[in-house]
Formats: C-alpha cells, structure tokens, sequence
C-alpha cells in the first residue's frame, strides 16, 4: 500500500484546510492522521474506521477536525476549521489494521505541510 496525502498549505488562523490522502494498491483498513511539529514528536490526530461508523480524535483537535473517507476513491480525508497556529505541523496519513492499533501504524505516507500564520 502506498500513501500519497496532500493539500496542505498556508493559512491564516480562524481558517480551513482539507487534507486528502489517497491509497494506492489496497485500499485504506482503518485510516489515520499524525501530524509533526517542529522540534516534537510526532503526535496523534484522528483515526476512522473500515466503514467510518467509528472515529477517534485527539483532545487538541476535537471539535474543530473531522475525518471522514471515501472508499471507492480510496481516500481518507482530514477537514480542519477554525485553525491555530499550534496547528503547524507536517501532518502524516497512516493506514492501520484498526483503530486500537493506530499507534503503530502497518503504512505511512508522506507528509504534507501546514503552516497556520497568527
């Protein structure tokens, strides 16, 4: 399985994104975002099941993220309103066997950057 994420960018704070992240081979099991800032670890974002019934959110994100996926483009999406600047990180798309097993995900994709200006 390869990953290939994409749309992030610059935006001002108070705005929006959507980060995509398309699979290529076998489509996505469950779908995962990470995200890295500089000088931190890489953290947890968000995570959606096979059928998208269940989600899983980090507390920083809560509220202003959702993911969300489309199977038959095999696609797993990342919509984020109401950005801060704490937000700037290099956000990573993963692919895992579940939910509970996010983290340590079994594919990673690159990663695609978003800058959030005050």
């Amino acid at each position: 399985v390869q990953l290939q994420a994409c749309g992030g960018g610059l935006v001002q704070a108070g705005g929006s994104l959507r980060l995509s992240c398309a699979a290529s081979g076998r489509a996505f099991i469950t779908g995962g975002w990470f995200r890295q800032a500089p000088g931190k670890e890489r953290e947890f974002v968000a995570a959606i099941s096979w059928a998208g019934g269940r989600t899983d959110y980090a507390d920083s994100v809560k509220g202003r993220f959702t993911i969300s996926r489309d199977n038959s483009k095999k696609t797993v999406y990342l919509q984020m309103n109401s950005l801060k600047p704490e937000d700037t990180a290099v956000y990573y798309c993963a692919s895992a066997s579940s939910i509970a097993t996010m983290n340590h995900p079994d594919y990673w994709g690159q990663g695609t950057k978003l800058t959030v200006s005050s």
